[in-house]
């Protein structure tokens, strides 16, 4: 029998001889050109930022190639207080618990409960559609812009509903503290189009048991702030990552039955 040969092609490509970067400059130690004697971040001195600027500023620096005025430090700040701990109910939460408390090590702790919080679930997979969704749809009548949708959609018979990105149902309702916390964002100086369209988006939805969800809330301010949506899945796990970590390591010198086990009567088998 013989076996068929895969044609080998070029792909005529030539590769850089460099990597290169406009974010990051290092000036090389004469007598040891690998290792950097100082280092500018987007023109910036490192050690002018380190003595002159919050460590916001750097965040937005590196993704805006520019540092943020008063009112946009303000709001990613506000943002990233409010983001910094999705709570144990997350899923990316109770995985880093779980990590923690099989005594994982806890190096790896927080990358395991990234990889969850990567998901489309309320967590970085749905972040760069709801900035999308917003962007397109901020110009537009938030109230008509949800009897359109929900027009067009059918609700599950059971289960969560999130009938565009980054809103929805949690748990059966409407997510109050991310209403909440939606609405004092609103309220700064930096917030924007973007926030002020997704809060009013979210009140028409109220009716129907649903509202803004935190990917939601961190989509709006992401959109003002002026990041690109394919960033915000990555900012989303950044500024999650204090508190998942946080939860994983308060568990980790404990024993396994810190944790509950569920018991039998909770496991369901389907029958065919």
């Amino acid at each position: 029998m013989e076996t068929a040969q895969r044609q080998v092609k070029s792909r005529n490509e030539s590769f850089a001889e460099r990597q290169v970067t406009k974010i990051w400059q290092e000036t090389a130690v004469l007598e040891a050109p690998y290792t950097a004697d100082s280092c500018r971040c987007h023109g910036y001195d490192l050690f002018e930022l380190m003595a002159k600027r919050s460590f916001v500023d750097i965040l937005f620096l590196l993704f805006q190639g520019e540092l943020p005025d008063p009112d946009q430090e303000q709001l990613l700040e506000k943002l990233m207080i409010a983001l910094s701990n999705p709570g144990p109910r997350h899923a990316a939460t109770r995985a880093a618990m779980l990590a923690g408390v099989g005594k994982t090590d806890p190096a790896h702790i927080l990358p395991i409960a990234l990889s969850v919080l990567g998901g489309s679930h309320l967590g970085a997979g749905e972040m760069e559609d709801a900035m999308r969704f917003i962007r397109k749809q901020r110009k537009k009548d938030p109230a008509q812009t949800a009897r359109e949708i929900l027009a067009q959609m059918e609700k599950p018979a059971a289960g969560d509903w999130h009938p565009v990105p980054g809103f929805g149902s949690r748990f059966g309702g409407i997510d109050s503290l991310t209403c909440q916390l939606t609405d004092r964002l609103a309220e700064l100086p930096g917030a924007g189009p973007a926030l002020a369209w997704s809060k009013a988006f979210s009140t028409a939805l109220h009716p129907h048991n649903m509202g803004i969800l935190a990917t939601g809330m961190a989509a709006a301010v992401f959109s003002d702030l002026g990041f690109h949506p394919r960033t915000g899945g990555g900012l989303l796990q950044l500024l999650c990552a204090p508190g998942i970590l946080a939860h994983g390591l308060e568990l980790a010198n404990k024993p396994i039955t810190a944790m509950p086990f569920p018991k039998d009567e909770n496991y369901i088998i389907e029958e065919e």
